[in-house]
């Protein structure tokens, strides 16, 4: 790879994990656009390593809490508002992980069209709009109901049609059950550590073996430029929506998917 693809890989792959944008939809425009091989299993992985540093350092803190609360629990010291919120992350995450496995080759083999990415990025983007607009409420991270979780973690199960974006759905879910826009979203990124490992393993698993060259020096810089521009991400994700909402996100969804649909099939 040359410098230009490691570069622009990267910083795709670390604002699109965490924006409500869909990163499917974008990367696929990468050999469309370009001249460019594929990178790589090997290259995949480390920009996974770098999103999720980001992520993990960025709420370093309440991750600390989550653990400590949740170590407290099992030892029957009772359970805090941290611990719960751990539990939550972690039912959150199941049905993903089971439709996911179900339907891995279902959405492998029929799935990834630019014709399915662009109704999704449509579609998806509306409901998010709406969900700002209609339905938006106050409650943080900290005050969900077990319903509330299960809403969230099986409507983050629809990320696995490309297009949807996985923070894009389980933010829009979660301001339906009535949570704020900084607890939406906030709730969304603890998500994405779970998520995040297990997609890595997955890739992990498939390199094992694989007599793949590995560019070192291409992966360290990937990994860097991935994790810095994901934490940027979140940082300016969470400042922008107290400001001007979902809608911003909505425009640049429906604007996009529209010219998918256009330059692919029309």
């Amino acid at each position: 790879m040359d410098w230009l693809q490691v570069v622009v890989l990267a910083v795709v792959q670390g604002l699109t994990e965490f924006l409500p944008i869909s990163s499917s939809a974008h990367l696929i425009l990468v050999p469309v656009l370009t001249a460019w091989e594929d990178q790589g299993l090997a290259f995949d992985v480390a920009l996974h390593i770098g999103s999720l540093a980001a992520v993990i350092l960025y709420f370093r803190h309440e991750i600390f809490r989550m653990v400590s609360s949740s170590l407290s629990a099992i030892q029957g010291k009772g359970v805090d508002e941290d611990a719960k919120l751990a539990l939550w992350v972690v039912l959150a995450t199941l049905p993903v992980c089971v439709i996911g496995f179900l339907g891995r080759d279902l959405i492998a083999d029929h799935m990834r069209s630019t014709l399915i990415i662009g109704i999704s990025l449509i579609v998806f983007g509306l409901l998010l709009g709406y969900a700002d607009w209609k339905k938006r409420g106050s409650r943080s991270e900290y005050h969900m109901r077990v319903k509330d979780v299960l809403i969230i973690g099986f409507a983050q199960a629809l990320a696995l049609i490309p297009g949807t974006s996985r923070s894009g759905i389980t933010i829009t879910a979660a301001l339906l059950v009535g949570m704020s826009r900084e607890g939406a979203a906030r709730f969304s990124f603890l998500l994405s550590i779970p998520v995040i490992v297990l997609a890595g393993g997955l890739e992990v698993v498939g390199l094992i073996g694989t007599p793949e060259p590995i560019d070192w020096p291409a992966m360290i810089v990937g990994t860097l430029l991935s994790g810095i521009s994901a934490y940027l991400c979140i940082h300016y994700f969470l400042v922008v929506i107290k400001k001007l909402g979902m809608q911003p996100f909505v425009v640049y969804r429906v604007l996009f998917g529209a010219w998918l649909l256009w330059f692919f099939h029309f």
